[in-house]
């Protein structure tokens, strides 16, 4: 392990004189002259003393002059930094306005879109988006909109304090976006500070998108999202206010759950009604730094996982939908390859799909001088029934700190993370690491972490690769040219972070691709594509063996009227040793499988009102054949309905065995916007494979930033009653929930 390291070391000293430093002329932003009518027409005087900015097309043609005219002007005052835009349109009756849902981020609109580099530190951002309709999508930019990690560089669950206003006509549409300096964070040296800043406007009717300042689509389309490319501007004569935010909520409501009866002759309806309170609260401990507490958390208005069909031998992986864990998220990140991460936050509040009350938490994120810092402390209540391991589980103390501060260059960073999980019982697991991502050339980094745990049933030893984790990986990032990303992890016998998520244990994980990418000029249909190859391996640490390696082929374009898709091949190797099922009557037996599969995927225009989706998997699998599909169609009916149809299928045929295995999820959403402020939207879900049949609907009031009032109803139901006995009740459980959140400003 010393060698390792010392190779590493070896390899950053070799390359730091080749990494470039940032550097380009501020633009001073105006203050404001005068006074501006806040109404969205964006027709005052003031608006007509400010330069527009120079805006460039970045897709589908980088470079050349944009083919309609905008105008954006940016000011500010001692309160709020103002954007007004006059977007013009020559044919403003073909604009795509698809949506007025807060937060929307799955469907495509005309758009303005500011980005903001708060802290100028090259790699986070913030970013606000609007629409001709008028709605407000804020989010977090992580490492450098680069996709370091499998959670990606984006978090659409952050929420701040800002307003926006919008008017259409004949001309186009215009907009006003007023933001509070109490709603963003910054580094402020002598009242003057400086920030980076993109602008992109978004044509979606003509799949074109405009930027400033000029940034080459060579990294894909992430690629006008990057902190370190903003342009930096300068602001003088402000002084950071802190914010302070208090949001009670009330939560009242009934519940019915069927339970098995004392003699497992049948099931008995449990009655439940259901009232609780809580509260959060937002405090600036400094001008960098935030602190967020919150008492008896209750994340009744999340929306419903999504069904999956499990055809692996491994656990599944599921999203963080709760807004408490996911806002500055990207703080606490430290992953390994797919689906392997020291810090999960399923694992607060969630034991085995089942809720654990949370008492209450603390988050403290921002600067603390030249260190990027978050901490987060959650407890959770002791419950009175068993988990599947037949133990009580007892209250529960989960923590994580992590630090990570600019070294070398502007994109290089060095850090260290301690994660812990404590309970009443006695219980304790603590992780601690190191890591680093060093920027070696213009798009090649490489990544570094080393952690190792402690744990109350084991032997702990500092020195012992049993315990520990291991984690290199290089990599180059390019639509353009050529790519490649070479991964080295190791997992030791004893490394359980349980706080965190992985897979497999006790195992050595090595992965290689090339790919090279053409972005064919104006000339082409084609806006990008890329072949590749890659592979990877999983050996066990005791004897070297293989579990499981793979090589793939891969194709992957995306044409100017944003058709796109992407095409595999892949050759695999099973080493089975423990039998599992897809269902009761078909499995996998222990043994040693090759087979090859197809996959591809094909997507419409996200631009159109009807987008589709369409998805194969097909080939070998493990001693048989499996053959899957996907149809995802939907639809956008102008800016007040959204429909959306998702249908996968799973066919598993095992000849020599004689089993097989049919199973499918097919699930709908709908999203009804009466207005910005009033919306209601419908998820059902209906699994085959598990018979199950999930109802969840949920109607938000929304007046203001900060107010919510929520109606959620949720039913589980089984499809197939006879398959157990006694048998299953017509319902599982059924619930309607009111929440209402209200935030007092101080």
């Amino acid at each position: 392990m010393q060698t390792l390291f010392k190779k590493i070391i070896q390899i950053i000293l070799l390359t730091i004189p080749f990494t470039q430093v940032f550097s380009q002329e501020k633009v001073a932003i105006p203050i404001i002259q005068g006074e501006i009518k806040y109404d969205g027409i964006v027709d005052d005087q003031s608006w007509q003393m400010i330069t527009p900015l120079p805006m460039v097309m970045h897709t589908p043609v980088f470079g050349n002059s944009p083919t309609e005219k905008s105008e954006i002007m940016i000011c500010y005052d001692n309160t709020y930094l103002y954007i007004g835009a006059r977007l013009f349109d020559s044919n403003p009756s073909e604009m795509l306005i698809s949506s007025k849902k807060r937060d929307e981020a799955e469907v495509v609109s005309e758009e303005l879109i500011l980005i903001l580099d708060s802290f100028n530190d090259k790699e986070n951002g913030v970013g606000f988006s609007t629409t001709p309709a008028g709605l407000r999508n804020d989010f977090t930019i992580s490492k450098d909109a680069m996709n370091f990690s499998h959670d990606g560089p984006f978090n659409y669950s952050w929420n701040t304090f800002w307003d926006v206003k919008t008017t259409k006509n004949d001309q186009g549409w215009f907009a006003e976006i007023r933001i509070p300096f109490s709603s963003i964070r910054f580094k402020n040296k002598d009242s003057k500070i400086t920030m980076g800043l993109i602008c992109v406007r978004r044509i979606a009717h003509k799949n074109e998108v405009d930027v400033f300042p000029s940034i080459p689509p060579n990294w894909g389309e992430s690629s006008c999202y990057r902190p370190s490319k903003a342009q930096e501007i300068s602001l003088e004569g402000l002084v950071s206010r802190k914010p302070f935010y208090i949001a009670p909520y009330a939560i009242g409501g009934y519940q019915q759950d069927n339970v098995l009866n004392e003699t497992a002759s049948g099931y008995n309806i449990v009655n439940s009604p259901k009232f609780n309170a809580g509260l959060d609260v937002k405090y600036g401990l400094t001008n960098n730094l935030t602190m967020d507490l919150t008492v008896n958390t209750d994340f009744a208005q999340v929306e419903a996982d999504n069904e999956q069909i499990n055809l692996t031998r491994f656990s599944l992986f599921f999203p963080e939908k709760r807004t408490f864990f996911q806002e500055r998220s990207s703080v606490f990140a430290f992953d390994f390859e797919p689906n392997a991460s020291l810090f999960y936050s399923r694992r607060i509040g969630l034991q085995n799909g089942e809720q654990v009350p949370i008492l209450g938490g603390a988050r403290i994120t921002g600067m603390a001088g030249k260190w990027d810092m978050g901490f987060l402390d959650m407890q959770t209540q002791a419950v009175n029934h068993t988990d599947t391991s037949g133990n009580d589980l007892a209250s529960q103390n989960f923590g994580i700190l992590r630090l990570r501060r600019q070294v070398i260059n502007e994109n290089t960073y060095i850090g260290g993370i301690l994660t812990s999980r404590i309970g009443t019982d006695g219980s304790y697991n603590t992780a601690y690491g190191l890591d680093g991502i060093f920027k070696v050339f213009e798009n090649d980094y490489l990544n570094v972490k080393l952690v190792q745990l402690i744990d109350n049933s084991l032997r702990n030893n500092m020195f012992s690769l049993d315990p520990t984790r291991l984690y290199v990986n290089w990599s180059r990032f390019n639509d353009k040219g050529l790519s490649y990303d070479f991964t080295w992890s190791r997992s030791g016998r004893d490394f359980n972070p349980q706080i965190g998520f992985q897979m497999r244990s006790d195992y050595t994980h090595y992965h290689g691709g090339l790919g090279y990418g053409w972005i064919p000029g104006e000339t082409f249909s084609l806006q990008n594509h890329q072949v590749g190859i890659r592979t990877q391996t999983f050996t066990d640490n005791r004897d070297n063996s293989i579990q499981s390696s793979d090589i793939a082929l891969e194709y992957e374009f995306r044409f100017k009227s944003n058709y796109n898709g992407n095409f595999s091949l892949t050759r695999m190797y099973e080493n089975v040793a423990d039998t599992f099922n897809f269902s009761r009557d078909t499995y996998v037996p222990t043994g040693i499988y090759r087979f090859i599969q197809l996959e591809t995927h094909i997507n419409s225009p996200e631009t159109n009102h009807l987008i589709l989706g369409l998805d194969f998997w097909g080939g070998s699998f493990y001693d048989g054949n499996r053959y899957s599909f996907g149809f995802e169609p939907s639809w956008n009916i102008g800016s007040s309905v959204q429909l959306a149809l998702e249908y996968n299928h799973d066919f598993l045929k095992f000849k020599d065995r004689n089993q097989s295995f049919s199973g499918g999820v097919l699930g709908f959403k709908a999203h009804i916007m009466a207005t910005t402020k009033l919306s209601a939207s419908a998820f059902i879900q209906y699994n085959s494979a598990e018979n199950d049949f999930i109802t969840n609907i949920r109607l938000r009031y929304n007046p203001r930033e900060g107010n919510d009032f929520y109606i959620v109803v949720n039913e589980g139901r089984s499809t197939y009653r006879d398959i157990e006995n006694p048998r299953l009740p017509l319902f599982n459980s059924r619930s309607i929930l009111l929440k209402y959140t209200y935030t007092f400003t101080l």
